[in-house]
């Protein structure tokens, strides 16, 4: 089979890998799953899979290429790595927030865990361009003390007017949500 991607990431789910793609693929529109590969008797003394289990499903997400193995319950998710979302307006900021955070949980600052532990930030299209912009003053920033539980949650949702508010020059300081 040929590589669709120079660089795929490799996503390690104890034994979700077929229901994370197929979730992941009914989530985003230009996407598809690819193959399947299963675990067979080969080796079995090692992986201790039941031959015909699914090992790996490639699929993809607005063209990028993914694989979500079945390795067993060795390693888990964390925030040390996490997908982004470039999104167009509030409407698909939302729409990507509430589908993936369904079964799963809100994280501070536009950050989301989704339902198999998978971190996810889902920010404006522009968000680089804003964060990097010369204005430093008018870039956007966090509401509030990062080690306030309370005031992380306030501003778990990324919202476009809150994002770019600071960039006409007023404070998004303590605004529920404000990223």
């Amino acid at each position: 089979m040929k590589v669709s991607s120079k660089i795929a990431p490799c996503l390690w789910f104890a034994d979700q890998a077929e229901e994370a793609a197929r979730f992941y693929t009914s989530v985003f529109k230009d996407s598809r799953i690819v193959a399947t590969t299963r675990y067979s008797e080969v080796g079995r003394e090692f992986h201790r899979r039941e031959p015909g289990s699914v090992m790996t499903v490639e699929f993809e997400l607005e063209g990028q290429t993914f694989t979500a193995l079945n390795g067993g319950p060795v390693f888990t998710f964390n925030e040390a790595i996490s997908l982004q979302i470039y999104c167009d307006d509030q409407k698909e900021i939302d729409y990507f927030w509430d589908t993936l955070t369904d079964g799963g949980q809100e994280q501070p600052c536009g950050w989301l865990k989704d339902r198999f532990g998978v971190s996810w930030q889902v920010v404006p299209a522009d968000w680089v361009d804003l964060i990097n912009s010369p204005d430093t003053a008018g870039r956007p920033r966090p509401a509030g003390d990062v080690h306030d539980e309370e005031a992380r949650h306030r501003r778990a949702r990324p919202g476009v007017p809150r994002v770019r508010r600071p960039m006409a020059g007023t404070c998004d300081e303590g605004v529920p949500g404000a990223v």
